[in-house]
């Protein structure tokens, strides 16, 4: 396949900053339609009149999607190129949106999990083909200062996305809620049931046009169709992807993916249900997840400014799973509005953990990036397990004690992974 030759490398990120700018534009509508999960829990579990395990199949399903998707995914990024992978991506998400506001007003949650399936597969096309994009940019040392950008824009999108879904579908739902168990007679709950799913349609639609227009902009606009390194052919060619994966730092780094992402969305989509659990009403735990978000982009914009200048990436993570720790630790310890502080705040010490964990993951990948990149993400269903765990257990355990109990190890693990592997260069192996 025929490759446009990259524009002259300029001042940012090497390539200049328009490829920088769209690739933010494509985070900031990742992060719009990931964090739209986190109120949509609420939404589902009033609309369909459904317990914490049911709405929570909203993550599952969501999550699960970039394992089922992931290789594939790679496969098509290497077979398009990044840029047109990037534009698919697009048109697959705007199918998936459409299949998830078409069935949530028709009230089919089965039919409105599959609309969001296909959403997710198109997440993962776009996950696998824009990060190893922000990587390819410009030189490693500066990979988690680009991510960060990447993250502003993402985050900023996630708390934008709960306000505007309270906004536009979710207004007076702890009214809604209030009568929809009070009505005695069952028509009469179903067209308050109806009238609430219908509010969430042309939200959805809109949604989904937006992302055919942007995948129009994207084949039209002058980014870069970058690729990775080529091998040349030999034995390594054929058989060197199997010595990179056993690479301990990718098989680490995977598992330490799936940690990550797993206490992501226990801090950004759980803490509506953790706020709930402490007694506080619908209508404030809606917006939980913005708080969460907010976090995050203040820790994003903290991590652009220290690294590298006052602190090196893999620094900044240790950093971060330690305060990770101690908030963990601190929302166990206290209740109400104080708690529910320290969850959100977990975002703060996300925010610089993914940024620092995938370039390391990735690192000496060459040829073998996409496979790398796939693998990382279908790492992703972290968001799905840890979550499941939760619901399940919570009634058993207790749901401070259990969110402790999840979160804690979570980040201990990924510290131990950038202290064993964040500090060495690992080559890839040689076939001999």
């Amino acid at each position: 396949m025929t490759r446009h030759q990259p524009p002259p490398r300029g001042p940012a990120g090497d390539f200049g900053w328009a490829p920088l700018a769209i690739i933010a534009g494509l985070f900031f509508v990742i992060g719009f339609v990931t964090w739209l999960n986190g109120p949509l829990i609420s939404f589902v579990q009033v609309a369909f009149s459904l317990d914490d395990v049911g709405a929570f199949f909203i993550p599952l399903v969501f999550y699960l999607s970039y394992f089922l998707f992931a290789l594939p995914s790679s496969a098509v990024a290497r077979r398009m190129g990044l840029k047109r992978g990037l534009a698919l991506a697009l048109l697959v998400m705007a199918v998936g949106s459409a299949l998830f506001g078409q069935f949530v007003a028709s009230r089919w949650y089965a039919g409105a999990l599959a609309g969001l399936l296909v959403l997710g597969a198109g997440l993962a096309l776009l996950q696998v083909t824009a990060n190893p994009y922000v990587s390819l940019l410009g030189p490693p040392a500066r990979a988690a200062q680009r991510i960060a950008i990447m993250g502003i824009c993402n985050k900023f999108a996630g708390i934008l996305a709960p306000v505007a879904l309270a906004v536009l579908a979710m207004r007076d739902i702890g009214g809604v809620a209030q009568r929809a168990r009070a009505a005695s007679d069952p028509m009469a709950r179903e067209a308050i049931l109806v009238g609430f799913v219908r509010a969430i349609y042309w939200p959805y639609m809109g949604m989904a046009a937006v992302l055919v227009a942007m995948s129009a902009a994207i084949v039209l606009s002058p980014l870069p169709d970058l690729d990775v390194p080529s091998l040349p052919p030999s034995r390594r060619a054929e058989a060197g992807w199997k010595a990179y994966v056993l690479q301990p730092h990718l098989l680490a780094g995977i598992g330490a993916m799936f940690l990550y992402v797993g206490v992501e969305v226990m801090a950004g989509d759980a803490i509506g249900t953790y706020g709930r659990g402490l007694g506080l009403p619908l209508d404030q735990t809606r917006f939980f997840t913005a708080l969460t978000l907010a976090a995050m982009m203040l820790g994003y914009l903290g991590g652009l400014l220290a690294v590298p200048r006052l602190l090196r990436q893999e620094r900044c993570m240790e950093l971060s799973c330690l305060a990770g720790c101690v908030l963990t630790v601190l929302a166990w310890a206290t209740h109400g509005y104080v708690s529910v502080l320290c969850v959100a705040l977990l975002g703060l010490s996300n925010a610089m953990i993914m940024p620092a964990l995938f370039p390391i993951a990735i690192r000496d990948a060459g040829a073998f990036t996409p496979l790398a990149s796939a693998l990382l993400v279908m790492a992703f269903c972290g968001g799905a397990v840890m979550p499941q765990f939760y619901v399940w257990l919570k009634p058993v355990v207790g749901f401070q004690r259990l969110f402790a109990m999840l979160v804690l190890p979570s980040y201990l693990a990924i510290l131990f992974y950038s202290r064993h592997f964040g500090r060495e260069r690992l080559p890839i192996a040689e076939e001999s």
